[in-house]
């Protein structure tokens, strides 16, 4: 049959979570397919970004893992049978539990996986006796679902982009870089409503990819606050105080749907707003501005993104977003709102799903006993009480406490902060295994590995960024003797369990209808009922369409009312001092995603972004002598990188600006392992760094200017 012959398959890009709709071309050998766009797909109708046009580019690449491997008694991996791997895996985790207890095992679900493979491993980790499950909303998003959950009562975005785009008249961007990490929302959504006349407020330290998309010529709808690094909560503190100096306050909807203001009054009640603004590094009347135009809009929304989360008052930053929300009546209609932008393509479902230790399938509470009993009415056995330790945490914990890991594609030893001492401490597990499609940074850790089936080889649901559940179908396998990963968990949780334990499923779609039993907000859904457009949650029942928006009568906080409550500027736990004068933050590229697992092996991608940069401001750059395209090595009290400096105005005096996405010089082996205490998220925005080059600075003892 020739090319033209065979029925392109509709699915799911898998990279960022905007959800775009694509199309693959089967090709006439497995390998050979190729991305076609999906013209009338839900989301993006069919617009496509250059990572979605290059996604195909990975699925047959020379780097695959084709066949299982064990590690040797000398070290070194060896083919082996799959049969020989899984009693491998059997036999070391029923020893670790019978000498140490349930709770030495860690298990890592993902967010590049689907729903039904993240239900199942949570499922398998309850059922092995522990909560420690997790997956890499912990790096990104945790204090955002952890606020959100608590003032409002969902963890994701209030809004849809159909909706905020058509409604919205501003939007308020903060810290988040959507032309560059979610551009298709961009483009399509956000550009196109400044174009019809909406007003975009941007606050990040770094001017990027969305700061030039929204330079429209003839509109000056468009501010960019450019705040210091770690310094947001004094800077809505002052739009706040501002809006309630000028009586910008919905008086009716804090009256009758909230609670709280009164604190958010005492807490502003002595506030020094110049001050702050002097902190912030932005003038006064700039903020003030931007205050006056988000609180007299029709209809404000606000787009939050990792420069707000990934900080250790991260879960204070995403209140005051909400506090900001509240307080103008922002919330409960199209056009507005608290909106995280997720960012991989299944971060929203992997927690929708109960791949956190905290929570079961639905956000429900582990420790809330009739949840748990309830869930337990369906799985047939107890799940332990109390929650478990979050990844970052498993982790720390690894060679002391943890003796073993279960790692379902992800690389944690790129993805999490202080990156030298997460490899050392994984190589003192006794027990590790791996299934991913790519021989990871953290693969080469392992003692199992387990090739699995890439995005394009299998079928499940996907959430994307704005609760639109989608079906993923499978276009061809590639390689034989790989297996799918809800296969491979299937396998496991049986042999582990028994044939009647729960883990036998014939398809993704079985795993699914169980999965809508224990998950409310899911169970009106089916794989019929998804078809091509997908459905929102929340979906109750059967012939409920989905919510394009939340919270419109009332919150689901448990008494209904959405919680506001001051808070106070808590600086960086680490900031520049005379060793380590400048302060490093981090952020993504269009070109590629997260660890670049993927995309670092994409020729497109990687064409654009070979290797990794560091901007450096030009004030900065003269007074330690650097030159453009430079060889500069970034040090922080935790490691050190060579990389290229770029000199550009676009990043504020005294910080430097890098990426995680390279494995020979990935920020996260300078970046602090510092957590938010309540969401457990890690301070990847602020660290104090310090550059070498071959001449000494002209003052190498002084702070930068802006420290």
């Amino acid at each position: 049959m020739s090319n033209d012959q065979q029925n392109p398959i509709k699915t799911i890009c898998p990279y960022c979570g905007v959800g775009c709709g694509i199309k693959v071309n089967p090709g006439e050998e497995p390998g050979d397919m190729r991305f076609m766009p999906w013209a009338d797909a839900p989301v993006n109708e069919g617009r496509i970004c250059i990572k979605g046009g290059a996604a195909t580019e990975v699925v047959d690449h020379e780097d695959r893992l084709t066949e299982p491997l064990v590690r040797d008694d000398d070290g070194e991996f060896q083919e082996t049978t799959w049969e020989d791997a899984f009693e491998r895996i059997v036999d070391e985790l029923e020893r670790i539990r019978e000498q140490y207890g349930p709770d030495a095992m860690g298990f890592y679900g993902s967010s590049k996986v689907m729903n039904e493979e993240n239900y199942l491993l949570q499922k398998l980790a309850r059922r092995y006796g522990t909560n420690n499950i997790d997956n890499c909303t912990r790096m990104c998003h945790a204090s955002t679902v952890w606020a959100l959950r608590r003032s409002l009562g969902a963890g994701a975005m209030t809004n849809s982009m159909p909706d905020l785009g058509d409604a919205a008249d501003l939007f308020w961007i903060h810290g988040a870089n959507p032309a560059e990490q979610h551009p298709i929302a961009n483009s399509q959504y956000f550009r196109q409503a400044v174009l019809d006349g909406a007003t975009v407020i941007q606050v990040d330290p770094h001017a990027n990819k969305t700061t030039e998309s929204f330079e429209i010529e003839d509109t000056d709808r468009h501010m960019h606050l450019q705040v210091e690094p770690g310094t947001d909560i004094p800077l809505l503190n002052v739009v706040l105080k501002t809006v309630l100096e000028n009586d910008w306050v919905d008086d009716d909807f804090i009256d009758e749907r909230t609670k709280g203001f009164e604190d958010l009054q005492a807490t502003l009640e002595d506030f020094d707003k110049e001050e702050a603004a002097a902190t912030c590094k932005v003038p006064l009347e700039d903020i003030e501005e931007a205050a006056e135009k988000y609180a007299t809009a029709d209809n404000a929304a606000i787009f939050t993104g990792m420069g707000m989360s990934q900080h250790t008052c991260g879960v204070d930053n995403v209140q005051n977003e909400i506090n900001l929300a509240l307080i103008t009546g922002n919330l409960g209609r199209p056009g507005t709102g608290v909106n995280p932008l997720r960012g991989q393509n299944n971060v929203q479902g992997t927690c929708d799903v109960g791949a956190m230790p905290n929570v079961l399938p639905g956000y429900q509470n582990v420790d809330d006993d009739d949840a748990r009993e309830s869930v337990e009415e369906v799985w047939g056995f107890e799940i332990p009480p109390e929650p478990g330790l979050t990844n970052v945490e498993i982790s720390m914990a690894a060679g002391d406490s943890i003796h073993g890991l279960y790692i379902m594609g992800e690389n944690p030893v790129m993805s999490e902060p202080d990156a030298n001492e997460v490899a050392e401490r994984l190589g003192r597990l006794e027990f590790m295994v791996v299934q991913d499609i790519f021989m990871t940074e953290t693969a080469k850790f392992a003692d199992v590995i387990l090739p699995a089936t890439s995005w394009a080889e299998r079928g499940g649901t996907v959430t994307n960024t704005d609760r639109r559940v989608q079906r993923m179908r499978p276009v061809a396998k590639v390689h034989d003797d790989t297996r799918h990963d809800l296969d491979i968990v299937s396998e496991v949780g049986t042999r582990l369990f028994g044939d009647d334990a729960g883990f036998d499923f014939s398809d993704p779609e079985a795993v699914f209808e169980e999965l809508r039993q224990v998950c409310p907000s899911y169970h009106g859904m089916t794989y019929d009922l998804l078809g091509e457009e997908g459905i929102q949650w929340p979906c109750y029942e059967p012939g409920d369409e989905g919510d394009t928006y939340l919270y419109e009568e009332e919150f689901t906080t448990p008494d209904g009312l959405g919680y506001v409550e001051g808070v106070r500027h808590q600086p960086p736990a680490e900031v520049p001092d005379d060793e380590y004068p400048l302060l490093l933050t981090t952020a993504r590229l269009i070109e590629h995603y997260n660890t670049g697992t993927m995309s670092r092996r994409s020729p497109t991608l990687n064409r654009q972004h070979p290797e990794n940069f560091v901007d450096v401001h030009p004030a900065d750059a003269e007074r330690y002598g650097i030159e453009d395209e430079d060889e500069v090595t970034i040090r922080s009290r935790r490691g050190e990188i060579t990389l290229t400096a770029q000199v550009t105005d676009d990043i504020k005096e005294g910080v430097i600006w890098t990426t995680p996405h390279f494995a020979a010089a990935s920020a996260n082996r300078l970046t602090n392992e510092v957590l938010d205490e309540r969401a457990k998220i890690p301070e990847y925005k602020a660290a104090a760094a310090e550059i070498d080059v071959q001449i000494e600075p002209a003052d190498a003892g002084a702070e930068a200017d802006d420290d």
